[in-house]
Order: structure tokens, then C-alpha cells, then sequence
């Protein structure tokens, strides 16, 4: 058994289609609970998942992606992993139907989905979140961040939202943006997108994620030292180096698609380990899809120290990235990170 769509047209149709559900069930329960003053229903705890918790506003995208997994499966096989459930691997039945399959080694794509990064926000009504989506091609086992050949990178807007942005990479390397109107009328922009050529030092967001109580310490002497370097040897105006926590790491890596933010560094996994103290990190499915989108942008995504970025993508395994809009902002900005980085 193999697969009958390409990459690409998994990446522009059921990824594409699922964004769109999913973006509907989460943004249908925010509205829902606003109309009737039930918010704090959305921030409940209603389950520990394999990966995270999972709370009250992420069960109907959970419920999406059941009914899309058991409908898709019913023509492909395909694996997914979600940080709620984990891997599951499913396929035709030969009676119009799907069944569970035992592993990997089926010929259908490996796909990972993240149905609302920044949950937090969203279910506070403050920001957007994002559905991360990443999909492998086939193979045999759990796959790695290197194997990855397209992702979807979806915005769920917040009950204000009229629009919502979506940047989807393919095998070509090419990476489309389009912006669609939330009642479902269409798009309003759809194109090519490229990130620019500038190498600036200032006048725009260099963050530092500082999610983790116990870490910002520690991230914010490496913050200080390097905006330190910054100011007295690049001759950067620091007063115009802006911050910006946004609980989203899907979210941060579009905006330094998009060249909103210059860079992003999340390095609590990496200072987590030098410490040896475990901490609240980004997680593969939080991540992967993303990733894929920035570079087909032209965007540089790295492990901390510039090292090459690989890692499995499982429910479980710590992630730190350090991002650049481009290759000529990290040639810049670069050398003076890796300055002040602890080894």
C-alpha cells in the first residue's frame, strides 16, 4: 500500500482542509463561551494527554481531528501524532471504511499536528494561536525534524479576528501566504512569500522567550549580555530592540517568517540541560511544522550555538531553536549570541 497524493497535495488539500476545521472548532468554542459567559470552562483542565494538558478549549479540535483521521484514513494510510493521543496509525478497511494499524510501515505519509499552539491566549481571548502542521513522507518509524518535507502554519484569530493567516511550504521550497477572511467567504491575499534581505540590529523585536519562571534568570543574563553587545559594537539604537513574550512558538516562528521579529530565541530547553533541572520546554509538535515553513521563507533556524536543528518527532523531547529572518541577520547578530551563550 502506498500513497496516491503527493506531498504538495496533501500540503494544499487535507492539511489545508484540516487548518480550516480546526480553526473553526476552536474559534466556535471561544465565541460560544463568550455569548454565554462560560470563559472559565475553556481554561478547565479536562485531561492529561501524552504530551500536555489538555483543557476545556482544546477538545472540540480534538474531536476534529478524530473524524478527520477516521475520513481520511478511509482512502490512505496514514500515521499522526498529536500531543493528546500520541502516534496513531490508520488505513482502508476494504469496506468504505478505516482500521487501526500496527506501526509505521504502511507506504502513507507521517504526520504531526499541533491543533492550537498558544492555547493560553486563545482561550483567554488576548492573541491568536496556531494549528502547526508537518508532514514526512513514508517510512517505517517515528520520523525525525529532517525528514519533514511540507508544513501549515495556521492562524486561529482571537473573537475579534476577521482574517486569518496561513503559510503552507512545500517540496519545492516555495512557501505560500494567503489570508483568509474567518466566515469562510475566501481569500484576500494568496501568493508567494520570501522574507527580505535586511540585516538590522534594531528598530524591531528581538525576543527572548522567557516563558518558564524558574529559566528567565538565567535567559535574561544571556539577553542583556548579548543586546550589551549589540549596542557597543554593532552601534545598535537599543531603545528600539523590542521584546515581545507571545506564549506561542508556532506563532513567534511566523512572525519571523513574516519579518516582524528579527530573530527568536527559545532556549529553555538548552539552559535546561546545562543546569540539569528539567523545565516547561517547546515540544517537537510545537515546532516542526513551523520550522519547515520559516526556511522555505529563507529564514535560518538552528539549535542554540548555530549547530544543525534535528530531533524526533515524538510527544516528549525537549526543543530549543534559535531563529533569524535571514541569513544575512544571522551573519550579523549571530557571532555576538554565541558570545555570551553558557557551554
Amino acid at each position: 500500500m502506498s500513497s496516491t497524493l503527493s506531498i504538495t497535495q496533501w500540503v494544499h488539500g487535507p492539511l489545508h482542509e484540516l487548518a480550516g476545521e480546526l480553526r473553526d472548532a476552536a474559534r466556535g468554542a471561544l465565541l460560544k463561551a463568550i455569548a454565554a459567559g462560560t470563559m472559565d470552562e475553556l481554561a478547565r483542565v479536562h485531561s492529561i494527554g501524552e504530551g500536555d494538558v489538555t483543557y476545556g478549549i482544546d477538545v472540540p479540535t480534538e474531536a476534529v481531528l478524530d473524524r478527520w483521521l477516521s475520513r481520511v484514513a478511509r482512502d490512505e494510510a496514514v500515521s499522526l501524532l498529536t500531543e493528546d493521543a500520541g502516534w496513531r496509525h490508520r488505513g482502508p478497511n476494504g469496506r468504505g471504511g478505516s482500521r487501526e494499524l500496527s506501526d509505521f510501515d504502511h507506504g502513507g505519509p507521517r504526520i504531526v499536528v499541533d491543533p492550537i499552539d498558544g492555547t493560553r491566549n486563545l482561550m483567554a481571548d488576548l492573541r491568536s494561536a496556531w494549528s502547526v502542521i508537518a508532514i514526512a513522507g513514508p517510512g517505517d518509524s517515528e520520523p525525525r525534524m529532517s525528514e519533514v518535507e511540507g508544513g501549515v502554519l495556521a492562524e486561529i484569530p482571537d473573537s475579534r479576528g476577521k482574517e486569518a493567516r496561513i503559510l503552507r511550504a512545500t517540496g519545492d521550497g516555495r512557501l505560500r501566504f494567503s489570508s483568509e477572511l474567518v466566515d469562510g467567504s475566501g481569500a484576500r491575499l494568496d501568493g508567494i512569500w520570501h522574507c527580505d534581505d535586511d540585516d538590522r540590529a534594531d528598530n524591531g523585536y528581538f525576543p527572548f522567550f522567557r516563558y518558564s519562571h524558574d529559566m528567565r534568570p538565567t535567559i535574561a543574563r544571556v539577553e542583556a549580555d548579548f543586546f550589551e553587545r549589540l549596542e557597543r559594537l554593532e552601534g545598535a539604537e537599543i531603545r528600539t530592540c523590542y521584546d515581545d513574550q507571545y506564549i506561542s512558538n508556532g506563532g513567534q516562528l511566523a512572525l519571523v517568517t513574516l519579518g516582524t521579529y528579527r530573530m527568536i530565541a527559545d532556549l529553555r530547553a538548552y539552559l535546561a540541560d546545562l543546569r540539569g533541572v528539567p523545565t516547561l520546554t517547546c515540544k517537537p509538535y510545537d515546532c516542526a511544522g513551523a520550522i519547515l515553513v520559516a526556511r522555505a521563507a529563507g529564514c535560518i533556524v538552528t539549535a542554540p550555538g548555530g549547530e544543525d536543528l534535528d530531533f524526533p518527532l515524538d510527544v516528549s523531547t525537549p526543543v530549543s531553536f534559535v531563529a533569524w529572518t535571514n541569513s544575512a541577520t544571522r551573519r550579523r547578530l549571530e557571532p555576538h549570541l554565541n558570545a555570551v551563550l553558557p557551554r
